[in-house]
């Protein structure tokens, strides 16, 4: 780690000491540690092919799911499921705050679920969750593994509709619920720390602006152009940047 980042991480273990509401509001950067992929970067899923006659972001369209249902399952299935995937050393160390006593709230792009793997139960999912599923017609609820054993488009084994992911797919809004709880844990934080994101996805990342505290810290690779508005910011690998506050 360069000395500049290892000075601001140095500041920024105080500040969680010394803070009582943080709110963590996390990108697809977080996750990669644990393998899967982000969308955007050079070997991100949007810039790989996707074998098929659509970009990635038309295959997980709303309209695209209704008229292609077997083309959207064939790519989310080999693409977006990572069933055997675990929380990394970020994901743990902001659910062990919490079990410290800490009142940690996380906002999250993720749908891969392993804030919640990690331990953390105040998860605001802003595009939802591949962990649920539910039919099409009955409402009935299916687990991840129950998508990912499927052959072809799975099925409801009550009336043998659709089963859809609870994922917000583009043309979709967000769950209106969510976005109050994300708004309300963003702006009551004393500490807001952004990690993993290039903030280009919208409304998502409008919401830090929220935030009117003086601790707002981005942990990034890559720069933003959210940089200029934080107090704070450190292009580093979190996992580097999680070690070093462990100390």
């Amino acid at each position: 780690m360069k000395a500049e980042n290892m000075e601001k991480s140095k500041q920024l273990k105080e500040i969680i000491k010394n803070s009582k509401k943080i709110c963590v509001f996390t990108g697809a950067g977080i996750s990669c540690p644990s393998g899967i992929p982000d969308f955007r970067s050079a070997d991100g899923l949007y810039n790989q092919k996707s074998g098929y006659n659509y970009s990635p972001e038309e295959i997980i369209s709303h309209s695209f799911f209704v008229r292609n249902p077997d083309l959207f399952y064939d790519f989310y299935k080999s693409k977006m499921l990572y069933p055997n995937a675990q929380p990394n050393k970020a994901h743990k160390y902001f659910a062990d705050l919490e079990k410290q006593g800490k009142d940690v709230s996380v906002v999250t792009q993720n749908i891969d679920g392993l804030h919640q793997k990690a331990g953390s139960s105040k998860v605001f999912e802003l595009h939802g969750s591949v962990a649920r599923n539910y039919c099409t017609k009955c409402k009935k609820s299916y687990s991840l593994e129950y998508i990912a054993n499927s052959q072809g488009i799975p099925r409801c084994t009550e009336d043998k509709a659709i089963i859809k992911p609870d994922v917000v797919l583009y043309e979709e809004p967000l769950d209106g619920d969510v976005i109050e709880g994300a708004i309300n844990a963003i702006a009551n934080a004393d500490t807001l720390i952004v990690i993993g994101t290039s903030l280009v996805v919208y409304p998502a990342a409008s919401f830090i602006r929220y935030y009117k505290g003086k601790n707002m810290i981005l942990i990034n690779k890559s720069k933003t152009s959210y940089d200029t508005i934080a107090n704070m910011s450190i292009n580093e690998d979190v996992i580097e940047v999680v070690e070093y506050l462990e100390k």
